[in-house]
């Protein structure tokens, strides 16, 4: 007997039963239960669910638009691009895991679609990377583990190249 491996999905956020998701973080607890449905409707933030068959939330993500200062990128980042004080980005605002699947790489498979789906909608709205807030060190380690670089002004905030996100989906 083999036991059948678990089916997984990404959807934008919708009518998901939020109630229960607790990821440890209480900040990020309390996002997903009483805010992110409204940041939704307000187009502030577009919030993501990866789900389970049941359907369970696992974790989720949010996606908005952002504006980068040239300035805080990396000299090695920022000699590529125009000499624009502003340069469009999106931001990653929120990535959390719930308790249950902490340590199952459910955190890189939310990572791997919000960056996918950042480098997908690139080509339609502008977008020279993704900026990450990290809540945390753990978080921060977690990003620069993932090839993100951290701004020059703001070491908790992280930032990755279209380019580099481009390699690898390509």
């Amino acid at each position: 007997m083999s036991a059948s491996t678990p089916q997984y999905s990404f959807e934008p956020l919708a009518d998901h039963d939020r109630a229960f998701f607790c990821c440890g973080v209480p900040e990020l607890d309390d996002y997903l239960r009483r805010q992110s449905s409204q940041d939704a409707k307000r187009k502030v933030a577009a919030p993501f669910v990866m789900v389970d068959e049941a359907p369970r939330v696992l974790g989720y993500y949010t996606l908005s638009s952002y504006e980068v200062r040239v300035a805080e990128l990396p000299p090695d980042v920022a000699r590529k691009l125009p000499k624009y004080p502003l340069i469009p980005a999106t931001l990653l605002g929120r990535l959390a895991v719930s308790c249950d699947h902490q340590g199952q790489k459910v955190g890189r498979l939310l990572l791997m679609d919000a960056l996918y789906r950042s480098w997908k909608n690139s080509a339609q709205v502008a977008s020279v990377g993704v900026v990450a807030e990290a809540i945390d060190e753990a978080a921060r380690k977690f990003y620069l583990h993932h090839e993100f670089v951290p701004l020059l002004e703001h070491p908790r905030k992280l930032f990755i190249a279209m380019g580099t996100i481009q390699k690898a989906f390509r």
